[in-house]
Parts: structure tokens; C-alpha cells; sequence
């Protein structure tokens, strides 16, 4: 059977326009609105022997509001966005669009002071790769650009895929395997768009 990780994408705490890089607020209405919606399907999965969360409000939110009490993992955080912390990337492409430009063609790039593209999806493969070995489920909530970072990285794919893999709020994918030799499983009911 091989093990089963399960991630799940936090609910949102602002619209998409309004995501601003490194941002750690907590769940707005509408998220709170949709993790209410989408719980029917979300809350099984916490029958997951391990589950784990991002340290960020959101994905802590989320986890507790499906009945996860999930464990925060700081391997698991976001990107380190450096400079551009706090910012809209409609704001930084503004100010900077060459290197917005050398952000988004170059995963070695790191414009902004913080971790290059390429590191992040190092750091969220990290992660993936000391699972426990043995047969098992495991869920986890997380930003939308780890679980991005883990399909590129569980997937072999050239890290620039990244910017090819949409996931949006309450989204789930499931990796099935062991470390270094991860299968994407998709299931009737296993993705979600909110």
C-alpha cells in the first residue's frame, strides 16, 4: 500500500488580488464560509494517522476547523519572500518588474533577499522525504504554494512547473508512496474547487 499524504490547501484569508507575499493573517468570512462548506468532504480525512499544518494562522485555522488538531510544522512555511514581504506582487511588479521578471524565469533567483524558488521546493521535498516509511496516512494543511512546491517536487518536475500548478483555497491532492518515489493519486471527490 505504500504511504498516503494527503495535502490540503488552506482556506483563504483574503481575495487572490489582495494576497500579499508572506502574509499570515488569519481566515476571513468567506474562508470560514467555505471550510464550513467543503467540511462534509474535508473532515474524513482527519482520520489520517499523522496531521500536520503550516505554522501560518490560516493553515492552523483551517486544520483545527475541519477537527484536525494538526501539529504546525515550520518545514512546511511559506516561502521566504524577503523584501517583498508584505507586499501584492501587483505592488512589486510596479516598483521592480525586472525582477519580478528574474523572479518568475530564474528558480536559482532569489531578487528579493529571501529563498530562491528552486530551495523552497528542496525544503518542501525535505519534508515529503522523512515521512515515516511505514503504510500509513498523513494530512496536511498548507499554503497553497507548499502544496504547489511538494506536486513539483514529488513529481520530478523541472522547477519551473511551479508556475503551471494552480491550487486554489480547500483543494486536496494525494501522494501515495515512499520517499523518493512519490505517485500523484487522483480520486473521484479527491479535488475540490471552492
Amino acid at each position: 500500500m505504500g504511504l498516503r499524504v494527503t495535502l490540503v490547501a488552506a482556506a483563504r484569508s483574503s481575495s487572490r488580488l489582495a494576497e500579499r507575499f508572506d502574509d499570515d493573517r488569519p481566515l476571513d468570512q468567506v474562508g470560514w464560509d467555505d471550510v464550513r462548506l467543503a467540511a462534509p468532504s474535508l473532515i474524513p480525512l482527519g482520520a489520517a494517522e499523522l496531521r500536520y499544518c503550516s505554522p501560518t494562522a490560516r493553515s492552523r485555522d483551517t486544520g483545527r476547523a475541519l477537527g484536525y488538531a494538526p501539529l504546525a510544522q515550520p518545514a512546511l512555511r511559506d516561502c521566504d519572500m524577503g523584501s517583498w514581504r508584505g507586499y501584492t506582487l501587483a505592488e512589486v511588479a510596479a516598483q521592480d518588474p525586472a525582477a519580478v521578471d528574474a523572479w518568475l524565469g530564474d528558480p536559482w533567483a532569489a531578487p528579493h533577499g529571501g529563498e530562491p524558488l528552486l530551495s523552497f521546493i528542496t525544503r518542501i521535498g525535505g519534508w515529503l522525504e522523512t515521512r515515516p516509511t511505514a503504510d500509513g496516512a498523513i494530512v496536511a494543511v498548507a499554503e497553497p504554494a507548499v502544496v504547489r512546491a511538494a506536486l513539483v517536487y514529488a513529481l520530478q518536475a523541472p522547477p519551473l512547473t511551479y508556475w503551471n500548478v494552480d491550487v486554489r483555497p480547500l483543494s486536496t491532492v494525494t501522494l501515495t508512496g515512499r520517499p523518493r518515489h512519490w505517485s500523484l493519486c487522483l480520486e473521484a471527490g479527491a479535488l475540490h474547487a471552492i
